[in-house]
């Protein structure tokens, strides 16, 4: 079998195993089998029950299209303790979260009304559309957030300075969203039922990663469809080696002809030293310990930075991973954490309860960064990759899966295009018919339980885009900005300025602006708890992050 040595790693002997070694199914029914039994009004009730959150980054711009150069507003309350309003790697990429909802109409009013917020309580800033940067003249601009003088708030910061040493802050100036999906433990335990399978977490777990693998193998799609960044700002490419043939519009944009997301390219969320893990997602435990082995072993090219030598820390540790959260994958499997405990951790004595989607581009054609059209088509999509019998994943399958996912962000529009699929090369256009009568059918179970026709007609609206490449956002942004000779911080600007008047327009829904004051200022007051609490120097604190013994899943 696959022994795989990961840059000084011990051999690791349940790395991704070949197909002949694993079966994780009880009994192995086929996608139509499995369409006709959710077909019932008790599974179709559970559907109804499935829940969503939105994780939004967003840059805070000036009004002429440069990045802020003001510290996160304590107006805001406190990036450390804030459950809906916080900062990414910047003090000035905002990330605003929703919680779990069952309907999606309620998340999209959730970030309406903290935009509504944030917007009028940022002096006149905007909020960048798009995911790829705006116009950033020196990266050393980009300022690291900042949360406080705590040991977790040193330690979040620190990790960040990592992240900047390791890949370069204009790569974390990248803006994302992330989509949080779950289904109910009804719906697993009559899927547990139909399957002949133990209902308990660890075989939830099981599901969840055998939907995640159908994602992997899938995923490609997605970026096709939402990918929003075919084109970037000059600046972003300074001092970075490529052999991308890019071609130029306005005064300093660059673009791919077919490109979909250059956001999940190469030159964005990825990085060499990461490309040798091979995580496969095959069981729970093969995946928590490829992770931990990660995080524990010494990296040849991250070792030059201090790890708290003499005091000076330049990142957290000078292993591959500093934390579990610095994988940079399309889609995780998590379970939500207490405090200070590592995700790992949490998988392990509570397993999987939900999956985060990790391939979105922010869409610039809405104000929010997602629309209800593409909630209700991830949903179908998710769906349909639990829907679809799940083999295991191997080392080889997952390296096509990777190329596929980059043959689309480049060239994704690109007509005749030839992906691979089992080995075999086949047309794009082939592939995506079949995965759309399974989507179909996927589709109008939903549109039976919700009593609705919604997502058939989402599906039928993104069919429309594979048709027609030019309805994707890609091709929108790039038709625009060739047509008038236009650069990338123009057309975002734009939108920005558009987006900062629907914001004033928008009513308050769920919570109002009292509301956000008083979390603000709780916010505020628990960071000055954390910092009063502490008792340890920050050298003791993190000495003893790392040291702690990784947990073991307690016996049922």
């Amino acid at each position: 079998m696959t022994i795989l040595n990961l840059n000084g790693i011990p051999p690791l002997k349940r790395e991704c195993l070949p197909l002949w070694i694993i079966d994780l199914t009880s009994t192995e029914l086929s996608f139509s089998q499995r369409v006709a039994a959710l077909d019932t009004p008790e599974f179709l009730q559970t559907l109804t029950q499935i829940k969503r959150g939105v994780e939004r980054e967003g840059l805070r711009i000036q009004s002429n299209g440069k990045l802020a150069t003001t510290p996160h507003s304590p107006a805001l309350g406190a990036a450390l303790t804030h459950e809906s309003i916080t900062t990414d790697y910047s003090e000035v990429l905002l990330e605003f979260i929703t919680p779990p909802e069952t309907d999606a109409n309620v998340t999209i009013e959730q970030l309406q009304d903290i935009h509504k917020f944030v917007m009028s309580h940022i002096d006149g800033e905007k909020l960048w559309p798009m995911s790829m940067p705006c116009f950033i003249d020196d990266e050393n601009d980009i300022p690291v957030a900042y949360f406080g003088e705590s040991n977790v708030g040193k330690m979040k910061r620190i990790y960040r300075l990592g992240l900047k040493n390791r890949y370069g802050s204009m790569m974390q100036a990248i803006a994302g969203v992330h989509y949080n999906f779950s289904f109910p433990l009804d719906f697993w335990q009559q899927w547990d039922a139909l399957h002949g399978s133990p209902h308990n977490q660890d075989q939830i777990s099981a599901d969840y990663l055998a939907l995640v693998r159908n994602y992997r193998r899938l995923c490609w799609l997605i970026p096709y469809l939402y990918g929003a960044s075919p084109a970037l700002c000059s600046s972003f490419l300074k001092g970075k080696t490529h052999k991308l043939p890019f071609k130029k519009v306005g005064k300093g944009t660059y673009y791919l002809p077919y490109a979909t997301s250059l956001r999940m390219s190469d030159l964005g969320y990825t990085n060499a030293e990461q490309s040798a893990l091979h995580i496969c997602y095959n069981q729970l435990d093969n995946y928590v310990n490829l992770l931990r082995t990660a995080m524990n072993t010494e990296s040849s090219t991250y070792k030059k930075f201090s790890a708290g030598k003499d005091g000076n820390y330049q990142q957290l540790s000078p292993n591959i991973l500093q934390i579990e959260n610095e994988l940079y994958s399309p889609i995780r499997p998590k379970q939500p954490t207490a405090s200070m405990e590592k995700p790992t951790d949490a998988l392990v004595r509570r397993g999987v309860s939900y999956i985060e989607v990790r391939a979105l581009d922010v869409n610039p054609f809405t104000p929010v960064g997602i629309s209800r059209d593409q909630m209700d088509f991830l949903d179908v999509f998710l769906l349909t990759c639990l829907l679809i019998p799940s083999k295991t994943l191997d080392a080889e399958q997952l390296m096509e899966a990777n190329e596929n996912l980059t043959s689309i962000v480049l060239e994704g529009r690109k007509p005749h295009l030839q992906l691979k699929k089992d080995g075999q090369p086949i047309a794009m256009h082939t592939w995506t018919e079949r995965l759309f009568d399974e989507l179909a059918q996927a589709a109008k179970l939903l549109d039976k339980a919700h009593a609705s026709s919604r997502y058939s007609a989402a599906v039928t609206r993104e069919w429309a885009k594979i048709k027609d490449p030019e309805l994707t956002p890609s091709g929108q942004i790039l038709s625009a900005l060739r047509k008038d000779n236009a650069d990338n911080s123009a057309f975002g600007l734009l939108l920005a300025k558009e987006y900062t008047d629907a914001f004033a327009n928008f009513p308050y829904t769920h919570q109002s602006a009292e509301d956000f004051e008083t979390m603000a200022k709780a916010s505020l007051e628990a960071q000055r708890t954390i910092e009063a609490n502490d008792d340890k120097d920050f050298d003791t604190f993190i000495r003893a992050y790392y040291n702690e013994p990784p947990a073991k899943k307690m016996p049922d």
